[in-house]
């Protein structure tokens, strides 16, 4: 893989800003990468195991849901 940068910046604060995309491109080799079907099938299982306590999915019981509206607002 060829990496190719073009630095605008002159003197020692271009040089800085080399070093931390060397630093950055030093850590991204460490990563681990995954294929995008794969992180697709595995957020779809993980979807697909946790629908049962998604409050989006299968609601909220009126009595425990704090957004609910009050029956009856009076003042005295």
């Amino acid at each position: 893989m060829k990496w190719s940068f073009v630095c605008t910046k002159s003197g020692s604060s271009g040089v800085t800003a080399m070093k931390k995309v060397g630093q950055q491109l030093w850590l991204e080799v460490g990563l681990n990468s995954v294929k995008v079907f794969q992180a697709a099938a595995d957020l779809k299982q993980f979807c697909l195991e946790n629908a049962q306590y998604d409050p989006l999915l299968t609601g909220v019981s009126s009595t425990t849901n704090p957004f609910r509206l009050q029956k009856v607002c009076s003042f005295l």
